[in-house]
């Protein structure tokens, strides 16, 4: 007879399952295009060994911001770790089974009240509580590097905690590919949508995200990078 699953295996699983950087990245650098709109914005960034982020050559301060605050959500989740040092501080419990097969996990004593589903060896659903502010990300498609798994669609969901009222739903669409030994995103396009979707109910989140996949775009926004080149070890 085969012991049933703990919800610390099943997480522990998934995580490690997650696409990383190794010890040995070296780094890299880019040229980076922004569009929104009719706006065009164009400059250069680097990703640097210790994972430190450059933004370089941008006019706008705020466009600016946004690239460097996207460049550091991808360091964020390509950063290695181990399951102990990011969660072993932490309880698990499984909660129930939705109709695709995906399993939530519940967590006990993370401070931004995260809970997950993980559907075979993937996390494709995040919810976290923040204070006044909550979101769910649902990841639609992955890519499969062979060393780990990358989500390449998948959309956002944010809502006022206390009033359950979605404030901004934002879908993602990333693009991968391979320089040298490691995989390094080479576009995403985010779609805000129409805000104001109807949830009945402060636990009913899959309300909110079922409700965006049927928002209307009302802007989009391109990151473009090219010219990719990995930064060179530095000579001891």
């Amino acid at each position: 007879m085969t012991d049933p699953i703990t919800a610390s295996a099943l997480f522990q699983t998934a995580y490690e399952s997650r696409y990383t950087w190794d010890e040995n990245f070296p780094g890299y650098s880019a040229d980076v295009q922004l569009v929104q709109g009719s706006e065009v914005y164009t400059g250069t960034i680097r990703i640097n060994r210790d994972l430190s982020v450059e933004v370089i050559g941008i006019a706008d301060e705020q466009v600016q911001e946004g690239i460097y605050t996207q460049l550091r959500d991808i360091v964020t989740h390509r950063q290695r770790s181990s399951f102990e040092q990011s969660h072993g501080q932490h309880e698990f419990t499984l909660g129930e089974t939705d109709e695709t097969g995906a399993v939530q996990v519940l967590v006990k004593g993370d401070s931004m009240g995260s809970n997950y589903k993980i559907r075979g060896k993937e996390i494709c659903q995040v919810s976290r509580v923040m204070g006044r502010m909550a979101f769910v990300i649902n990841t639609h498609e992955s890519f499969d590097t062979g060393s780990g798994y990358i989500a390449s669609r998948y959309d956002a969901v944010f809502r006022n905690s206390k009033t359950n009222e979605v404030s901004s739903v934002l879908k993602f669409e990333d693009t991968y590919k391979k320089f040298g030994d490691y995989y390094l995103m080479t576009k995403q396009v985010v779609q805000e949508c129409e805000d104001g979707v109807s949830v009945d109910g402060a636990s009913d989140i899959e309300a909110a995200t079922s409700g965006a996949s049927r928002s209307v775009a009302r802007m989009t926004t391109e990151f473009s990078y090219s010219n990719i080149k990995l930064l060179k070890p530095a000579i001891v």
